[in-house]
């Protein structure tokens, strides 16, 4: 059966050549190059393209940071580039990667640089890891450019999962509550309400409050609640498909009671972050700042870093139109402009990271002390209500037999 062959060489003034050729077997690939003047460097089969779907072909953080640990060891120890994408390809367990790895090293073998085959793959390898990887080349530095990015890409994981574990927590006790009560109004209720009627008699408020609501819930309001519901997710997600709606819903987010400040600081940490790796790692500040804006994940920030990056264009130092911003803190803006006056920007952002990351793990600890009280009191007064609603009538007809 014919199979699809890529291929790459020099031809004989030296100039690389790639395609692909459709044949049954390798040496029949070999001897058309051969007919052609063309010295084979790779040919390999190419894939075929199964069923894709998003969360099957997804790239976990983890697996990055073991491929950029892995590949900076290798450079770090003299291996050639080749070589150690080679080895790579065969031990890398996530299928996705392991492709993407191969299609990287056909694009180096035919003499593309690391950075420009990895920004063949922008679902994999974000502007932030190929920058990086291009200032490393530039610079010689690749092996310790890498070890940053996985220390980065660990600790952008770290503060990820610290988010939500605090949320998830609220959200699933919420969501139980929700569920028990919604279980108890339609299905319980109803038995109860029966019974109350062959009784007879006027039922107390409680009662007859519940009485009402589980009703409500079993006739077309159950229904109308229900798509209310699905209509405000859809709703929400149409509006944030939008610029103007991403920017109204992200700075309502930030707003937030209790959320809002956590949310803020995760922000400032990432940007903090990101823009101090970049800069230690030889990427030019306006750069830095046009990747950190798009990583930012929060359109007001983004904003908000891309004015500093108009400013710093025009000749202003970055601190300056920060602190006109109501987004970073004075003492984030005091700190930045001591590190530029110190002419150790990058160090001073990485001590601005370290201490909001501590700030969201404190925030984050509060916040589940403060949420697990007051889930337990939503819980045991709502579901004691519905009890102590039902029982009324029946100590009331006990009181009447006695």
């Amino acid at each position: 059966m014919p199979t699809v062959f890529q291929w790459a060489g020099k031809t004989t003034k030296g100039t690389i050549v790639k395609g692909e050729l459709t044949v049954n077997t390798k040496e029949e690939v070999i001897a058309y190059l051969r007919k052609q003047n063309i010295i084979p460097t790779t040919i390999t089969p190419k894939a075929k393209r199964a069923l894709s779907l998003p969360f099957l072909g997804r790239v976990k953080d983890k697996d990055l940071v073991i491929y950029t640990k892995q590949f900076s060891t290798m450079i770090d120890a003299g291996l050639p580039l080749v070589q150690a994408l080679e080895i790579l390809e065969e031990q890398t367990e996530n299928k996705t990667l392991a492709k993407a790895i191969g299609e990287v090293r056909v694009d180096v073998e035919s003499g593309s640089t690391y950075a420009d085959a990895l920004k063949k793959h922008p679902r994999i390898f974000s502007d932030l890891y190929v920058n990086m990887v291009a200032a490393g080349e530039a610079g010689g530095t690749l092996d310790i450019i890498l070890s940053r990015l996985a220390d980065y890409i660990e600790k952008a994981m770290k503060l990820k999962r610290r988010v939500r574990g605090a949320l998830i927590y609220p959200s699933v006790i919420v969501s139980v509550a929700v569920l028990v009560i919604a279980v108890i109004m339609t299905y319980v209720i109803p038995v109860f309400a029966k019974m109350f009627e062959r009784l007879g008699g006027v039922l107390p408020l409680p009662t007859r409050i519940v009485i009402a609501i589980s009703n409500f819930m079993n006739g077309p309001g159950g229904l109308l609640i229900l798509g209310g519901i699905i209509g405000l997710i859809i709703f929400i997600i149409q509006i944030r498909r939008t610029e103007r709606g991403r920017k109204i819903t992200d700075a309502m987010f930030l707003k937030l009671p209790i959320f809002g400040v956590l949310l803020k600081k995760v922000a400032i940490a990432k940007f903090t972050r990101t823009l101090g790796t970049l800069i230690s790692s030889g990427v030019p500040i306006l750069d830095g700042l046009n990747i950190t804006a798009k990583t930012s994940g929060n359109k007001v920030v983004e904003e908000e870093v891309m004015k500093v990056g108009k400013a710093v264009a025009e000749g202003k130092t970055i601190a300056e139109p920060m602190r006109e911003s109501k987004v970073f803190p004075p003492m984030v803006t005091q700190m930045i402009a001591v590190g530029e006056t110190t002419g150790a920007v990058d160090t001073m952002l990485n001590k601005i990271a370290d201490f909001y990351d501590e700030e969201v793990d404190s925030t984050t600890a509060n916040l589940t002390a403060i949420m697990e009280p007051l889930l337990i009191v939503f819980l045991g007064v709502t579901i004691g209500f519905i009890v102590v609603s039902m029982y009324l009538p029946i100590f009331r007809l006990i009181t009447l037999i006695k």
